[in-house]
């Protein structure tokens, strides 16, 4: 091996021991470390053991004369990531290592990326003095080393994502990928394969094999916003898969073990749905193991100063922190609202005055017209002559959100729809607006 590897264009340093090889593991880096299981000093698993400690992203291959069921789980047990038996083809060699340096090629990119990502989004940063967000950031600091399941409790918009990121990037995951998806924003016959992967041809359109988020998400973390818009048949999957740790892809018999942890939010009463029979109850108990429960920004009104702030640096990272970003008036407009949408309503709104701002500091005329019009309410849909069944029924819509100042969820409420349902309404009403 210490001659062929060369001629494929490795490079190779070959131990006569396990020591020499533990030595040389303390002084380099390596892609790979291939070890029989019986070597003098140290044992293969002893040596992969060493590897893992000193260089976790070295992969481990064992290559061993003695072949058996119990010596190959044994080896993968202990961190090997592939097992071949002596004599072997070069040619399976070969293979198994170009599988080894794609994977580290892809998981070099995937560093690059979120490095990259990082630097445009800057640091996950939980802004806010107020008690409640120190509350908030304790709790999340507190849970985040664990790999207990955390549910964010919150209104629409508060920040539960980023509640969310700011868990996953103190934790021990924080390498790994953190995967989010909207539980209320996809079809129901669509969220087992999103979830879980299908098969090629287990379904109409399933044209090749996909994996599913729980795959993706594999060692790091995966956050399911709006986790009761969930409908009842999968809730019972998702309690299997995080109760056993495994998954099965929609069309498949075989099961996969993923190291997944599970982070959810809502902004629904699970409890209320329990009672209702609307959420499983073992399933509450089992996403619940930690609450953080993130305050509506009306309740933080003394934030709204530093986050208004952190939220226009962050759209114009070039201003100065000493600079005057807002006017009093601006900033007094600014806690007198009763900010129905939270903190993503707060970042529109700053959006906008960036927009109309030629000149610092942002001033009142810069807001939108509903501080400044003494708070008119959302367009209602009017025409002469009778209206159609389709009309009324968005003018009811339409009416439902002026009342609730724009809260879509409040609106749903009231109207007694899911919130999918009213999301699904405005975009009809959308579509038939623009080409009308």
């Amino acid at each position: 091996m210490g001659v062929e590897l060369p001629r494929m264009g490795h490079e190779v340093t070959v131990c006569p021991d396990g020591t020499t090889a533990c030595a040389a593991l303390e002084r380099n880096t390596y892609d790979c470390v291939m070890v029989d299981l019986d070597m003098p000093g140290l044992n293969g698993i002893e040596v992969i053991a060493r590897a893992k400690d000193l260089s976790p992203d070295t992969e481990a291959v064992v290559l061993t004369g003695k072949s058996s069921l119990e010596t190959a789980v044994s080896a993968i047990r202990h961190g090997a990531c592939d097992y071949l038996t002596k004599p072997c083809k070069l040619v399976e060699l070969q293979t198994l290592l170009n599988r080894i340096a794609d994977r580290r090629e892809l998981t070099n990119k995937y560093r690059a990326l979120k490095r990259q990502l990082k630097r445009i989004e800057g640091e996950c940063q939980l802004v806010g003095n107020s008690e409640q967000m120190q509350r908030v950031c304790e709790r999340a600091a507190k849970v985040a080393p664990t790999n207990s399941a955390v549910l964010i409790r919150g209104e629409t918009g508060t920040g539960k994502e980023l509640v969310a990121r700011a868990v996953h990037d103190q934790s021990l995951r924080a390498e790994k990928p953190f995967v989010a998806i909207n539980c209320g924003a996809l079809p129901e016959n669509l969220i087992e394969s999103e979830l879980f992967g299908h098969r090629k041809g287990a379904f109409t359109g399933a044209e090749e094999h996909r994996m599913g988020l729980f795959e993706v998400a594999d060692g790091g973390t995966l956050f399911l916003d709006e986790i009761g818009e969930l409908p009842k048949a999968i809730q019972a999957k998702l309690l299997r898969a995080l109760e056993s740790g495994e998954i099965r892809r929609v069309g498949d018999n075989e099961f996969y073990q993923v190291d997944v942890r599970v982070v959810c939010a809502t902004h629904r009463d699970l409890d209320s749905m329990v009672t209702t029979e609307e959420f499983r109850e073992d399933l509450m108990f089992r996403i619940n193991t930690f609450e953080i429960a993130l305050p509506a920004l009306r309740d933080r009104i003394q934030d709204i100063s530093s986050l208004a702030r952190h939220l226009l640096m962050r759209f114009h990272p070039k201003i100065r922190p000493d600079d005057t970003l807002f006017s009093d008036k601006a900033i007094r407009a600014l806690q007198s609202h009763g900010w129905p949408g939270n903190v993503r309503e707060l970042a529109n709104v700053i959006e906008h005055a960036t927009i109309l701002c030629d000149q610092l500091p942002i001033k009142t005329e810069h807001l939108p017209e509903r501080f400044t019009d003494g708070g008119k309410g959302l367009r209602v849909l009017k025409r002469i002559g009778p209206l159609t069944l389709r009309e009324i029924e968005m003018q009811a819509v339409h009416e439902a959100l002026e009342r609730h100042q724009g809260s879509k969820p409040k609106a749903a409420e009231e109207l007694g729809v899911s919130l999918k349902t009213l999301y699904n309404k405005l975009s009809q009403s959308n579509s038939l607006e623009k080409s009308a």
